[in-house]
């Protein structure tokens, strides 16, 4: 694990701005996953300490958020499987930390192939078709990605304290 943020590594200078943004955001959330995550045995994973959600709801939500917000940016819409695999993000099933690092790296190759001259294209979201560009897009993917990284540390550190007593 490095100790230096992604942004801060120099990294990626092959890759256009708004895209290497995304790129940073997202490894440092795959680095914080391991980290705070990693150490939790399967059962953890899945504890809704204090009624939160559980690590592994965030982990999963990430996951297929992922697969649904590159989905649009690139210009389709959901699929059944997709749908499905939404409807069962707070089920346990497999390995919750897996699943988030996988869909991690499949989407730094999704965001690299996206090319800076499509940023302004529209896109339209969801059954409503609600109006955004690719741009925007792939800022929610960083924010939003951030945003339940977030949540998942602070559920795994409680589900830690609640290991140690």
């Amino acid at each position: 694990m490095e100790t230096v943020e992604p942004w801060l590594r120099g990294t990626h200078g092959d890759v256009a701005v708004v895209q290497r943004a995304v790129v940073h955001a997202l490894q440092l959330a795959r680095e914080d996953v391991l980290r705070w995550c990693g150490p939790l045995q399967p059962d953890e994973v899945e504890r809704k300490p204090y009624g939160l959600p559980s690590v592994g709801f965030q982990l999963r939500h990430i996951a297929r958020s992922l697969d649904r917000l590159m989905t649009y940016a690139e210009g389709a819409q959901l699929s059944a499987a997709q749908l499905d695999a939404l409807q069962r993000e707070a089920a346990a099933s497999g390995d919750a930390v897996e699943e988030c690092v996988a869909a991690v790296d499949h989407t730094l190759e999704r965001v690299t192939r996206i090319q800076p001259d499509t940023l302004d294209a529209m896109r339209v979201v969801g059954r409503d078709r609600l109006p955004t560009t690719v741009a925007g897009l792939l800022i929610h993917v960083a924010e939003h990605t951030q945003r339940h990284v977030g949540q998942a540390i602070t559920t795994a550190k409680l589900a830690l304290a609640l290991r140690d007593g």
